[in-house]
């Protein structure tokens, strides 16, 4: 267990100060919670604020493509078992948005955090964390992030010698490949419905074979860990061979794998899986995503799918035919500017649908199901999307800006 910190110098308490003032004016001013800004400003009076307000806490990192801030929630929750926690909520999970809510964990013992997959390496030497979650890799962000190899061996580099207890997906080459620098790894054997990006080994280029789920190179014989916690179906399984029942209200296989990644954490820091996952039922929705809210008369569920492998999830936890769909894409800074990924999307799955598009990009996302050989109409506005749907509960699917965007109409 940390033990209590040192008081903060007089210029580390004067960055918090400024930063909080800072996200204070924003939040006046309706420009989102501020955390961002809140965190600039503290950084840049003093640059080792967050490895300052990191020494007290027991930190926990979560890194992934998907699921890093439902996952980061559900371990937040499962660790208030043992003692107070402090965590980027709302997904704020570069330096900036890490440091602002770091600074109000003053008197937490977890730091449970979200973090950026082009930043963890950055993070993790400034907080020094006792574990990490490493969940899943794939292409995201074309026109800013890494490609995928590159980005696990940035992973790798970084994580090399690590003092962490790393907690990682054994279903995904890229994460295995990333995470086996490091001395002490738990392998969780979590699933990987996305295969897209990992067909080629990491190790040697070679072509990997995928045996049911089980994976190898024949080239060079990397291959797939024997994992100590195992998703099966309903439960998760212990390193004993305990199966012990997950009881969700967050939907969908992929929400599964993320509490028992979440329940293998917990259980390195004394809280046992029974205790974590009663604890995790109590997450309803995570930062909007999959809630459900009234909308123009109707019940709208509002789900996050930013990239290939996130609306593959996604489309497999929707209601069946005929419930109607709404797709929002759109490609501002936040979300990548380049939507080429559209076209690695199965489409196909939503045939039987009534399929609405909107968003700054709905024209993008209109030619690719053209493609598909889908049945959908083109609205300039959610509010006539809406208005046209057929009866019942409408699956509103949006990458993040437009989920933003729906937010905010919805008043959610």
């Amino acid at each position: 267990m940390a033990g209590n910190s040192d008081p903060l110098s007089p210029r580390a308490k004067l960055a918090v100060t400024a930063g909080r003032a800072a996200a204070a004016v924003s939040r006046a001013a309706g420009r989102g919670s501020g955390s961002v800004i809140g965190g600039r400003v503290a950084l840049k009076l003093d640059p080792e604020l967050l490895g300052r307000l990191a020494q007290h806490l027991d930190v926990i990192l979560v890194s992934a493509t998907n699921g890093k801030t439902t996952t980061t929630r559900l371990i937040a929750e499962a660790l208030r078992a043992a003692g107070p926690v402090v965590s980027n909520a709302l997904g704020a999970n570069m330096p900036a948005g890490i440091t602002s809510a770091l600074a109000g964990g003053s008197d937490a013992r977890f730091g449970v955090i979200e973090v950026d997959e082009k930043y963890l390496a950055g993070v993790a030497r400034e907080v020094e964390p006792k574990a990490i979650a490493l969940l899943n890799l794939s292409r995201d962000q074309l026109d800013r992030a890494a490609e995928t190899r590159m980005l696990a061996e940035h992973w790798r580099e970084g994580l090399a010698g690590s003092k962490a207890v790393i907690i990682a997906n054994a279903d995904d080459p890229l994460v295995v490949w990333a995470a086996s620098s490091s001395p002490n790894v738990v392998w969780v054997a979590a699933g990987q419905m996305w295969k897209d990006d990992a067909w080629s080994c990491p190790s040697c280029g070679g072509v990997m074979q995928r045996p049911g789920d089980d994976w190898f190179c024949a080239e060079c014989g990397f291959r797939r860990p024997v994992p100590t916690w195992v998703l099966a179906g309903d439960h998760v399984l212990d390193p004993n061979g305990s199966a012990w029942p997950i009881h969700l209200q967050l939907p969908g296989r992929a929400n599964k794998a993320n509490a028992a990644t979440s329940a293998a954490v917990a259980a390195a820091f004394g809280v046992p899986p029974q205790v974590a996952l009663e604890r995790m039922y109590q997450v309803q929705a995570v930062a909007g995503r999959y809630d459900i809210v009234q909308f123009m008369g109707r019940d709208l569920r509002l789900l996050l799918a930013k990239n290939p492998a996130g609306w593959l999830e996604t489309f497999s936890l929707i209601d069946r035919p005929p419930a109607p769909v709404i797709l929002s894409v759109n490609a501002r800074g936040a979300d990548g500017t380049d939507t080429s990924w559209l076209w690695d999307v199965d489409y196909t799955r939503l045939t039987g649908h009534p399929i609405a598009v909107v968003g700054d990009r709905r024209l993008d996302l209109a030619v690719r199901l053209e493609v598909a050989d889908q049945t959908f109409q083109v609205f300039d506005t959610l509010d006539e999307a809406v208005r046209a749907a057929p009866p019942g509960r409408i699956e509103t699917i949006a990458n993040y800006t437009a989920f933003q965007d729906l937010r905010r109409r919805v008043g959610n």
